[in-house]
Formats: structure tokens, sequence, C-alpha cells
């Protein structure tokens, strides 16, 4: 399979500022309804209100480019890998960076028997690669290779910048639209305004449950709207770092074979990582709407050169 990698690093820098827009017009658009419901049910004034979630949503915006890393890596549970606990991890990263040319990212471990890892951060320049002890323990040094690889290919392309930044915008979104929905459950049935009671109340609680719902799928939606080539470009990436596709190519078959969920991932961080930590990898047709990365059996036959629809 043939990777234009600049064209590549093109695309998730276009796709960054898509997500940025995207996820302003969504949260934009509940900032409305949430404004013009506070002036009808409470009378708060709407320019008031509805300025106030602009500010947050830049805040939020600004926290999500520049400290997105330390959150996800807060959220994950991770702790630095220094290199007297784990020399031979930083021996590994040092050499990827030289064949590759990057910049030594920051390295981080989770105490967590699972096969798996993910990087994270904005650039190159502020990159952070994490690995399980189980792929520390587990997987021997072609493989290790092969999966710190992936991931800097990840950061090299610019994956990880487009991936976190999502992660943190699909939370705020999820947390504004379970704000509005709580609101009207516990709040607007008790406001005892009569002139604004019946009808319009019962609509306006309508209204929130339908966004309470629909924004999350959204906000996924669009976080999902990354190609899943993504990963392939980043196999791909891997294996012409480290000239082995099988040292990769192995480790996603004990990967794929490797049953215990990773505890310290959830929902949102899910897709950052080099195969699905919460191992949904079977269910319904509309799941498979939402599944994060490729079938692993296809990852592992374009790695062995095998002809596969992509």
């Amino acid at each position: 399979m043939s990777i234009d990698f600049y064209s590549q690093i093109s695309r998730n820098k276009k796709m960054t500022y898509f997500l940025f827009l995207a996820f302003f017009i969504l949260i934009g658009f509940l900032a409305y309804v949430f404004s013009s419901i506070l002036e009808f049910v409470f009378g708060i004034g709407f320019i008031f209100i509805f300025s106030i979630f602009g500010f947050l949503t830049i805040v939020f915006a600004v926290v999500a480019y520049y400290s997105s890393d330390k959150i996800v890596v807060a959220a994950s549970g991770a702790k630095e890998a220094t290199v007297e606990q784990f020399k031979q991890l930083h021996n590994i990263v040092e050499e990827l960076c030289l064949a590759s040319g990057l910049p030594k990212p920051k390295i981080f471990f989770i105490n967590d028997s699972a096969i798996n890892a993910f990087a994270t951060g904005r650039d190159p320049q502020h990159a952070v690669v994490c690995v399980t002890i189980g792929c520390l323990s587990r997987l021997n040094r072609e493989q290790l290779q092969g999966v710190l690889a992936h991931e800097l290919t990840h950061i090299k392309n610019y994956d990880v910048r487009t991936m976190t930044v999502a992660t943190v915008l699909v939370g705020i979104a999820v947390m504004l639209s379970d704000f509005l929905l709580r609101m009207f459950l516990f709040g607007s049935f008790r406001s005892g305004n009569s002139k604004n009671s019946g009808g319009i109340e019962i609509a306006l609680i309508v209204l929130a449950l339908v966004l309470a719902i629909l924004t999350p799928i959204i906000a996924k939606l669009i976080s999902l709207s990354i190609s899943r080539k993504r990963e392939f470009s980043a196999d791909a990436g891997a294996a012409e770092i480290t000239r082995n596709p099988e040292g990769l190519a192995s480790a996603l078959e004990l990967i794929s074979k490797d049953t215990e969920v990773l505890e310290a991932a959830n929902k949102a961080t899910a897709h950052l990582y080099i195969a699905d930590p919460l191992k949904n990898t079977k269910g319904l047709w509309l799941k498979s709407l939402f599944n994060t990365h490729p079938p692993i059996k296809e990852r592992i036959s374009v790695l062995r050169g095998q002809k596969v629809q992509i």
C-alpha cells in the first residue's frame, strides 16, 4: 500500500482546523439553545448567557490545544518512565527517533498487563508516547519496536494533534449537553412561573432531551471522521522506520489474542491506542459505525503484503 506521508500530514493539519470549526458550531448551537431557554424560562438575559458560553468555549479550546497531552496522560493514570527503570524502552525510542528524524518524546507507562500503547500531544516537539507494562513484558524487542514505531508515525503525521484535541472537545460537548438536560429535569419544573408552564415548557424539555441524546453522538461522529486509514498509514510508517513489517504484524497478532480490557482506558480515549483497549471488536452493524480502529486482521494482512480491500 503506497502512503504519501507529506499529504497525510497536510490532511491531518487541515482536519484539526475542521474539528475546531465543527465543535465551535456544535457548541455554539448548544449555547444558543441554552441561552434562549434560560431567557424564556428564567428571564436571564440572552446576550449575557451566550457571551459566557462563548468565552468558556474559547477557554476550553485553548486548554484542549495546549494541555491535551497532560489531560490524556492524567486520565489514563500514566506515570513517567525513567531511564533508570526502563532503559531498554528509552534505547528503542531513541533509535527509532534517529531513524525517523523526530525529537524524542516524553515516555510514560501504564501499570496494566494488557498489551497496548498510545501517543498524544499537539506536535512532535510536545509529544508523549505511553506503553503498558503488558507491552514491555509480553512483547519481544522487534515487536515492541513495531508498536513504538507505529506511535511515532502518529506523531510524525500529526495524527496525535487531531485525535487528542478531538478527545477533549468531545468531552466538552457531552458535558454541555448533559448540563442542559439536568437543568430542565431538576430546574425548570420548579420555577413556579405559570406563564411559562404548559405545552411550551414541555416542548423545551423534549428539545433538551433530544439535544442531550444527539449531541454526544454527533460529537463522536465528528471525532471519528478522521479516516480509519490513519491506522494503516501509521502501520506503513512503522514498517518503513523499522524495515521490519513482521515485527508490528506479530505484535498485532498478540494484541488480537489478548482479551484483557485496559482498565485505564475509556470511550473518550479509546481511539488514541494502537488497538481498541475496550475490546469492542464484535457487535451489531450499527455499533461498528462507531469503531475506533479498523479490524486487526486487515492491518496484519496489509503489513504482510496480502491483498485486502481497505
